[in-house]
């Protein structure tokens, strides 16, 4: 499939910023479909981590225009994996305290990205005390608490100006959830129900309009380290075993509707926090936006994509991916139309890991990035380009500038492998039809700039937010 440049690329290769080498192969059509709006989840691009319901990592939305670009990061003392933009164009931010692991939602001003209102949560057992989020409708925080009660978190504006975040409503689910187990993603479907899975592989949906929550337990020993994605053909959940598409009956009660397994290789490999796949399923298709879902394996030496028809499981493709850098992904992949991107963090040094052993032990953070293309008939699949950047967040699409934005972690001493406290930062912009880094920018140096892996997004008027170890990284022009 075959794209026209965008004019943000043909601007940029203009004013010489981009080498004309980088467009051997157009980038990307801003008509790609993406997945269809939620109408009970908040803008598309700004409503989840993975920009929408679907999990596409894709958005409409154009990152930094050409020009200087110029970043600030708000020191919150907190890692925050997740920025969120609603209607209103209010960022909201969840973030995990470095000092007692406190899940706290911080409102920031959308003019420098500073943090204008706080509220600290109930502390769970899940990864960085809960990361997993969307906004609704009405612009509302909605997760699940370490009390597991259903919360959702609106900010309000006083007289005087000021604001501050409050929960507006909450649903319990102590009872479908057991004490030692944690909500890991929540989203929301086409009837307004909130779809849930537990790290300890139970998924259930949960209406607070009317109180009713039912659940479903996945079979035994099978555990859930991602977030799940929803569509109108339904609830995709990734477990460390295999991937499940879930609809519900007219009372709310979860049915499998197909279970696809995988290879989840001899163990947890070094970059990845669970034994399994690293991937939230995301829905991606050239007809509607969510023809089809796809994961990452964790297969060895080599990590696979998967493609699979979304309304039936039947396998479209199962390709070889990350080759040129190191194979294994913790990071959702990014769908837009017959595309999908796959980022490597294979080796990647994160600060808290789980107890168990990986398999080498260890590792360096050699990079990779892979795309792979849907034959047009959905025959199968072609890998397009694979390479060696190092990526150190979950990459976002954009069909409104044709680039891939992210952020790269390069070693201290140039040419090696190895990582260190020392490593330089950049925000970086990808060519999707070479995958040649074209633009980037130094955003710091050291261990406060560390991306950790985290999700960077894009938001209205040009602008990115990236979380770090230490609080949020804003980019404008």
């Amino acid at each position: 499939m075959r794209f026209p440049l965008t004019s943000r690329t043909a601007t940029l290769l203009a004013t010489g910023v981009l080498a004309a080498s980088a467009f051997a192969a157009p980038a990307v059509a801003s008509s790609v479909p993406l997945p269809p709006h939620n109408p009970y989840a908040g803008p598309d691009g700004t409503a989840t981590m993975h920009a929408d319901t679907g999990s596409s990592d894709a958005t409409t939305l154009s990152g930094p225009g050409p020009g200087t670009l110029k970043s600030h990061l708000a020191e919150l003392a907190s890692a925050c994996p997740t920025v969120l933009v609603g209607y209103d164009g209010r960022p909201v931010a969840l973030c995990t305290t470095i000092l007692g692991q406190t899940p706290t939602v911080h409102l920031l001003d959308p003019a420098s990205g500073d943090s204008i209102a706080e509220l600290a949560l109930a502390k769970g057992s899940s990864v960085l005390g809960g990361v997993y989020a969307y906004l609704d409708d009405k612009d509302r925080l909605v997760l699940v608490d370490g009390d597991h009660d259903l919360v959702r978190i609106g900010h309000h504006q006083a007289a005087d100006g000021s604001w501050r975040l409050q929960v507006d409503g909450s649903l319990s689910l102590a009872g479908a959830i057991a004490d030692d187990d944690s909500v890991i993603g929540v989203s929301p479907d086409w009837q307004g129900r909130v779809w849930f899975a537990t790290a300890n592989g139970v998924v259930g949906t949960a209406d607070d309009r009317t109180g009713v929550v039912r659940t479903l337990s996945l079979p035994a020993g099978e555990t859930v380290a991602n977030s799940i994605s929803t569509a109108p053909v339904g609830t995709a959940v990734t477990s460390t075993h295999a991937t499940y598409l879930l609809t519900a009956d007219a009372d709310g009660t979860p049915r499998i509707r197909w279970r696809r397994a995988y290879d989840r290789g001899p163990g947890r490999k070094p970059g990845q926090l669970s034994w399994g796949s690293g991937s939230t399923p995301t829905f991606f298709g050239p007809a509607d936006g969510t023809d089809y879902l796809t994961i990452v394996d964790n297969a060895a030496p080599t990590v696979n994509l998967l493609v699979y028809r979304a309304a039936t499981g039947e396998p479209v493709c199962q390709v070889p991916v990350l080759k040129a850098g190191g194979s294994g992904s913790e990071n959702s992949p990014i769908g837009a139309g017959d595309s999908v991107y796959v980022a490597s963090t294979y080796g990647y040094p994160y600060p808290t890991q789980p107890s168990d052993a990986t398999v080498p032990a260890t590792a360096d953070f050699v990079g990779g990035l892979s795309r792979v293309d849907v034959r047009p008939d959905g025959s199968g699949c072609a890998l397009r380009w694979d390479n060696r950047v190092r990526s150190a967040a979950v990459p976002r699409l954009s069909l409104g500038d044709g680039l891939i934005h992210t952020v790269l972690r390069e070693p201290a001493i140039p040419g090696t492998t190895a990582t260190s406290i020392l490593d330089p930062y950049y925000y970086a912009e990808i060519d999707p039809g070479t995958g040649s880094v074209v633009r980037r920018k130094l955003l710091g140096v050291g261990a406060v700039y560390d991306t950790l892996q985290m999700v960077g997004g894009i938001a209205p008027g040009r602008v990115t937010y990236q979380g770090t170890v230490t609080g949020i990284v804003r980019v404008s022009n």
